[in-house]
């Protein structure tokens, strides 16, 4: 029996790092539920410079008797609009963000004819999941273990790009809770300092009180 190669145990290494692996972040499929009135929401905590792209459709198997149509905005943590679109059926957004926080991506009927509602499906994919593995091993015309090994090689600056945000949320937060902290026990001081002052005020008004009524 002959021994295996290095390429083959390189491979099977390489599927054996796939499995432990969690899937990659940011890929998400949502079936919303729009009512004749009103707005369904998602929202996604991204960070900044990170690739977004999304596509919807109605779903107009769940609701065959209306045939509506839909208006989606999606909109960044301080209120930029990233995406507007009305009178959709289907439709797509891809941007890169530049702030930090959570992005909302709202949809509702605007058409005349609502129906009892509609079903619309989101495709949505974030960071590494965006990317066209396909398109990006014909450009740089790699395949097989290498390209699995460039899929790990990105999946890898995810985690250590999502490690170092976190690490950089978890200092501000601490940052905020030392000062939250700071304030708390000078108010305390500052308390205290005015009960005492009240106190000997009080105490010297009743002895002057008390002298005059001759009582000490």
């Amino acid at each position: 029996m002959a021994a295996p190669t290095f390429p083959a145990l390189l491979l099977s290494a390489v599927l054996l790092l796939l499995l432990l692996m969690p899937p990659p972040p940011g890929a998400e499929a949502v079936w919303l539920e729009l009512p004749p009135s009103g707005t369904k929401c998602v929202s996604e905590e991204i960070q900044p410079n990170v690739v977004v792209l999304a596509d919807y459709a109605i779903m107009y198997e769940s609701h065959p008797t209306s045939h509506p149509t839909v208006a989606v905005k999606v909109t960044s943590p301080y209120g930029n609009t990233v995406h507007h679109n009305e009178n959709a059926t289907t439709g797509q957004f891809a941007f890169t963000t530049s702030e930090a926080g959570n992005y909302l991506a709202c949809f509702w009927i605007d058409s005349a004819e609502k129906g009892s509602g509609t079903s619309l499906n989101l495709d949505w994919k974030i960071g590494i999941a965006a990317k066209d593995w396909d398109t990006i091993a014909k450009k740089e015309k790699i395949e097989g273990v290498e390209l699995e090994l460039r899929k790990l090689e990105v999946a890898v600056e995810s985690i250590h790009h999502n490690l170092l945000y976190l690490k950089a949320r978890e200092a501000d937060m601490r940052t905020v809770s030392e000062k939250t902290n700071s304030r708390v026990a000078w108010f305390s001081i500052l308390s205290l300092g005015v009960c005492i002052v009240v106190s000997v005020l009080q105490l010297w008004h009743l002895q002057g009180f008390f002298r005059k009524k001759k009582l000490i």
